[in-house]
């Protein structure tokens, strides 16, 4: 039964339907799913962009077949593999009457492997002029749409293999994240970074910003989270002499999805001895300079239909000067918390009576000046209030050497002048633990601590969201679109 006609048959009917086929070429001795190899030689890509050298030659291929077109004696089929597509030609003269009819019980979707010449058809299409084709795999259920794609995200998302299946441009967002991945690894490693692996489950929830899963170890009896950040293990690494580190890896948040967020993403840190904040601010620009040129060929980068200019130097600007520009609100003057508080209640700002000037000066800027940074912007000087593990600047003890790179209005990177001095870092600490006490979310990690009191050189430190990298420079709208597997709620 022809599928691309019967469009009104059930998904139901077109397995059993393919299932009788199975049964029937097994019968024939054809049993696919007893084959274990197939030796090719080439890809499909390879045969269309090597055509001159091959025409004539003879090739082996596997694949999907995406489509076949029935000519009475002969097909024209759509071969797929992970490389790209190609054009084969299957007549009954070449393969034989049995092998032939065998073919013709063949359905879009299974996997063949075939052996044939490069020819071009008379129509200019470079194809394979096959002399044998073997089914390696059938596929026991249609394709979705046919020929017209994946388009439902929420399907996409819960079958990404469909989704990989049928829709070429994502397949070449996932290709992009790999090619951005190992940039970043190639920079990294050639500016001295050692590259490690930090333990997933830890004993401790340490960051009192993020909401961490909870597990339990059996054998241990111990509560224990999944990691929120790769932060304090690096850190422990430049205290053992490590100067360069880096781990590029699965973070963990208990908290809310959207375009932006999923509770599983990936983030890259990176630690280095001797070094401040705006080491790491060159260093962030030449990453995305290196990744800019090495995957797109450009630094300039069309994103959600706004072209992002990435060549550095990016803007600087101190959180203060972004808040005064964008909210015409000038921080220099206000001393106290109560000031900063009516501040916020004149603006129309969500503050909390027990919110310091600090956080205020933070909740200005994310609600009046964040989404203006759509070039490439480094924010800095944060703070001491939302920078727990960030030295304090020289010229204000209220502010320390932080910053965070914004584009298209969005958080990239956050990067710190390491605070060094375990004393402070341990008030530092206790204050985090005294705002979280109450639903048990931050605990002190003495072990760190006590590994600080070891002495730590002057360091710094970044992370960089791998995720949001790949969204800009794919132009992905959703976190979703640049993750495999994204987290999704079970179908009821």
């Amino acid at each position: 039964m022809n599928e691309n006609v019967q469009t009104e048959i059930t998904e139901n009917e077109l397995v059993a339907i393919r299932l009788q086929k199975l049964k029937a070429l097994a019968g024939d001795g054809c049993s696919p799913f007893d084959i274990t190899d197939f030796d090719f030689t080439h890809g499909a890509r390879s045969v269309r962009d090597d055509f001159e050298r091959l025409e004539g030659e003879s090739v082996r291929l596997a694949g999907r077949m995406m489509s076949k077109r029935d000519m009475g004696k002969a097909f024209f089929c759509d071969l797929q593999d992970s490389t790209g597509r190609v054009q084969l030609y299957v007549k009954v003269d070449d393969l034989g009457e049995t092998a032939f009819s065998a073919f013709k019980k063949f359905d879009i979707s299974d996997i063949i492997g075939v052996e044939g010449t490069v020819f071009r058809t008379r129509r200019g299409e470079i194809s394979v002029h096959c002399k044998t084709v073997t089914l390696l795999a059938k596929s026991l259920r249609p394709l979705p749409e046919k020929y017209h794609g994946l388009r439902d995200s929420e399907l996409r998302y819960r079958r990404r293999y469909l989704d990989l299946i049928m829709n070429a441009e994502s397949r070449q967002v996932f290709l992009t994240r790999s090619k951005i991945i190992s940039v970043i690894r190639e920079e990294m490693q050639r500016r001295g970074y050692l590259e490690v692996e930090t333990p997933v489950l830890h004993n401790h929830a340490t960051n009192a910003a993020a909401k961490p899963f909870r597990t339990h170890h059996n054998t241990l009896n111990l509560d224990m989270v999944l990691r929120v950040e790769l932060e304090l293990y690096l850190k422990r690494l430049i205290i053992g002499g490590f100067d360069r580190v880096f781990e590029i890896g699965r973070i963990f948040r208990n908290e809310g999805m959207s375009v932006k967020h999923n509770p599983e993403f990936t983030m890259m840190e990176m630690y280095e001895a001797y070094t401040d904040y705006k080491g790491m601010m060159r260093l962030c620009e030449e990453l995305y300079e290196a990744c800019a040129e090495k995957v797109l060929g450009t630094y300039t980068v069309k994103y959600q239909d706004t072209e992002i200019n990435l060549k550095a130097p990016w803007r600087r600007m101190t959180m203060c000067e972004a808040v005064k520009e964008y909210a015409g609100v000038d921080f220099g003057g206000v001393q106290t918390d109560a000031e900063a508080y009516s501040l916020a209640e004149k603006h129309g700002l969500p503050a909390e009576k027990d919110m310091k000037r600090g956080d205020i000066i933070n909740l200005f800027f994310e609600e009046k000046a964040e989404r203006h940074m759509i070039q490439p912007t480094f924010i800095y000087d944060y703070p001491i209030e939302i920078s727990p593990l960030a030295k304090k600047t020289k010229y204000d003890p209220r502010l320390t050497e932080r910053f965070e790179a914004f584009i298209f209005g969005r958080e990239m990177g956050n990067a710190f002048s390491e605070l060094n001095d375990p004393i402070d870092q341990r008030e530092r600490f206790t204050e985090q633990a005294r705002k979280k006490h109450k639903d048990g979310e931050f605990e002190i990690d003495e072990d760190f601590i006590t590994a600080m009191e070891y002495g730590m050189p002057p360091t710094g430190g970044m992370g960089l969201g791998i995720d949001r990298m790949v969204m800009l420079f794919t132009d992905s709208a959703s976190i979703r679109d640049v993750l495999l597997f994204p987290t999704m709620k079970p179908h009821e």
